[in-house]
């Protein structure tokens, strides 16, 4: 892996600039840089940088800041001298040059370093800035400095391609059911401007050539991406990456806009400080494709910040929260109907061929599953040949806010008063606020350590195998205090915490631990095996039917996860798309048998692990459960779960979707999903995006085995009719 300080300064290895295919020339005042799929152009008179992709994204007259505490912002602009030096580098990601652009003045207390690293032929840039001191007496402190900023007072723009422009914005985590919100632009009734975390992208729709830009290394700074479309087709008028993103939610705003899908902070965000300071790293790239730009980022991430590799079988789980909330709390589900679940469980055939499916048992009440308890049911549970998991919240406590004074961290004599995170006035920093709520707790502190030593122990106690972490965003919030004083950033100790937590489970529970993360940020993920995409998901077919929540449903899970389809195998070996039910999501209305199919063939297609929520003890579940989780086709694909590739993104929080997906590889595979409640929908593969091998096929329903279709020798596109509230998916199987 990268350090953090070789990365930013690009000298990871030096080598002699002899022999390097990057281009360097001069154009007037400008120095440009190139390789075969975009151009660097430095201002050496005014300091700017415009960055060209040979797709037609181009980037104009950047600048870079630091807003120091007492000297307030230096733009690099503002400075005299602009000098270029360069370092031949070979890091993970290949060879190339660091462009160390130099930025001072001799009235100035410090410069403005700029290192742009461009590859001998990798299509993307790594972007990051320094403030540096060169005067006495001071030192630098931020918590607000950006590698990249685009502002019409510069003369900055983001120039698409095409005449369909839109701009995608991600949240920082997936709680609260937010979107991944995708706009086009030129919009009539609005300007498309907003704040996106870690990762933005835009793109023309006809095309699908645009860009993306993220953040590489997660251990210090949450980044935002602030932007403006304006009102001209194809232009961003603004576009600032910085790091020091802190934001609250905002009451009155719609949730995915700026109401709850920041950081839900309430403090500024901690400060850097030094006689230097660094921004984030950023990733530039733009292509042809913005598939191929968004799995080229998840790469990059993968090289440099690695990733939780699962050499078994992916697990197959049920979980009781889609039983009942707290499990037992209201006597829906005991002890012993947890044994009817596992007799039910052992009797499918199909879904006990690849792995020993897992008893989940999510939130519970303790007085009713206390830790014996919950070894029998691990005992009952392994005598049929399934493994026990284990859930619990490491980084925030629920109890009364009355009783905070007097309560204790779980399993321990530890006060919450000592470990609760505080903002400038002493108060309690508020997460599930209320008077019954969830307090955020500090991962850097010892008691934290002792909470979650005892949590693993249990675990290990009960024989878990597979864990699920949950409400994680709490660790991640800004904070007066912290007992590390050298953790001074909520996303720095919410990392602290995460590494530290993953060694625990290592030493405690040894390494075959499956862990998935529930409610989370997005970064860092290198900790986990499988993340869920969106909140959590109750099976019906959408947000705005009456009679069920207008949140959680199929529907809506597939907005953030389509746009989060090249996670799996980058950020995590698979995605998690929360369980199906087979009838009713706890107190939820039944849903019907086609309603189960569309959610379990979305799971599929966004390459998710397999789990399951319904009370098998339901004749009707059960008869369903059968259909579909004991089907030998569902499970030999969840064994081993691939995310298929979207044919086109959703744009908004429309719940009409109609989305088209195929998975390419030895056998290909194709799907449908048509979310229209009453029209008709066919989407059309073709042979050159798709990629199967000229023959002839047989068009194969998935869950069926039967025939749908046949592609002939020279047939170069496939329709498929998807009908209302309805999913299709088939595989190609070669006609010998």
């Amino acid at each position: 892996m990268m350090t953090v300080r070789s990365a930013l300064k690009c000298l990871l290895l030096l080598l002699p600039f002899a022999g390097m295919t990057q281009q360097q020339k001069m154009e007037g005042e400008n120095m440009v840089f190139s390789n075969p799929h975009l151009k660097v152009l430095v201002n050496l008179g005014n300091g700017k940088v415009s960055y060209r992709f040979t797709n037609g994204v181009s980037f104009e007259n950047t600048v870079a800041y630091v807003n120091d505490l007492q000297q307030g912002t230096l733009v690099s602009v503002d400075f005299d001298q602009h000098n270029v030096t360069t370092d031949a580098i070979k890091d993970p990601l290949g060879k190339g040059i660091c462009i160390n652009l130099v930025h001072e003045s001799a009235a100035k207390k410090a410069k403005l370093i700029q290192y742009i690293t461009i590859y001998e032929s990798n299509p993307f840039l790594l972007i990051s800035t320094e403030g540096q001191l060169t005067g006495k007496d001071i030192i630098l402190e931020t918590r607000n400095i950006s590698p990249l900023t685009i502002l019409p007072a510069y003369q900055g723009k983001v120039q698409m391609p095409g005449k369909q422009s839109v701009f995608t914005d991600y949240p920082f985590d997936n709680d609260n059911w937010v979107d991944v919100i995708a706009s086009r632009w030129p919009s009539a009734d609005k300007t498309v401007r907003g704040m996106s975390y870690e990762l933005a992208s835009a793109y023309d729709a006809s095309s699908n050539a645009g860009f993306v830009a993220g953040s590489v290394m997660h251990d210090f700074w949450k980044t935002g991406i602030q932007y403006s479309t304006g009102n001209v087709e194809g232009i961003i008028d603004s576009l600032i990456v910085f790091g020091g993103a802190a934001t609250k939610d905002v009451q009155g705003l719609p949730d995915s806009y700026g109401g709850k899908d920041g950081t839900h902070d309430v403090m500024p965000h901690g400060t850097q400080l030094g006689e230097s300071v660094f921004s984030p790293l950023l990733f530039l790239t733009g292509s042809a494709d913005i598939r191929n730009d968004l799995q080229l980022f998840g790469s990059v991430l993968k090289k440099v910040n690695g990733m939780s590799e699962w050499k078994k079988a992916a697990p197959f789980y049920w979980n009781s929260f889609g039983v009942e909330g707290v499990l037992g709390y209201e006597k829906v589900m005991m002890p012993g109907d947890v044994g009817k679940i596992s007799d039910y469980l052992n009797s499918l055939k199909n879904f006990n061929r690849s792995t020993q499916p897992v008893l989940s048992v999510d939130s519970y009440d303790q007085n009713t599953y206390s830790t014996e308890v919950l070894k029998s049911i691990s005992r009952y549970g392994k005598k049929r040949g399934q493994q026990m998991g284990f859930y619990f919240i490491p980084f925030s406590l629920w109890t009364w806010k009355t009783h905070i004074g007097e309560s204790k961290l779980t399993g321990t004599e530890h006060p919450l008063r000592d470990v609760i995170l505080l903002d400038e006035q002493g108060n309690y920093v508020p997460y599930k606020d209320g008077d019954w709520g969830a307090f955020p707790i500090d991962p850097t502190h010892p008691y934290v350590r002792d909470f979650i030593i005892g949590q693993l122990q249990k675990a290990k106690a009960i024989d878990a195998t597979f864990i699920k972490i949950d409400f994680l965003s709490a660790g991640a919030l800004e904070s007066a205090r912290r007992y590390d004083p050298q953790v001074r950033t909520g996303i720095q100790a919410y990392n602290y915490g995460m590494k530290l937590l993953r060694h625990l489970v290592d030493s405690i529970m040894g390494p075959d631990i499956f862990i998935t993360q529930a409610i989370s940020p997005l970064f860092p993920n290198q900790y986990a095996h499988t993340r869920f995409l969106s909140t959590d998901v109750y099976s019906h077919l959408r947000n705005d039917i009456p009679g069920w929540p207008h949140y959680g449903s199929t529907a809506a899970s597939m907005i953030s996860a389509t746009n989060f389809w090249w996670t799996q195998g980058n950020l995590w070996p698979y995605t998690n798309m929360d369980v199906v039910v087979m009838k009713n999501f706890q107190k939820n209305k039944a849903i019907s048998e086609q309603d189960v199919k569309v959610r379990l063939l979305s799971m599929m297609v966004m390459g998710s692990i397999l789990g399951d929520g319904s009370d098998f003890r339901d004749k009707l579940a059960a008869e369903r459960g059968r259909l579909f989780l004991d089907n030998r086709a569902v499970c030999d694909f969840f064994s081993a779960p691939r995310a298929f590739t979207p044919l086109r993104f959703p744009l908004g929080q429309a719940q009409n979707l109609q989305l088209g997906y195929y998975l390419a590889g030895d056998t290909v595979m194709l799907a449908a999903f048509n979310f229209d409640l009453d029209k008709p929908f066919t989407e059309s593969f073709r042979q050159s995006e798709v990629g199967w091998k000229p023959g002839s096929y047989i068009v194969q329903d998935i869950l069926t085995g039967k025939e749908t279709g046949r592609i002939n020798k020279d047939q170069q596109e496939l329709a498929i009719t998807v009908q209302a509230r309805d999913a299709v998916m088939v595989r190609l199987v070669p006609i010998n």
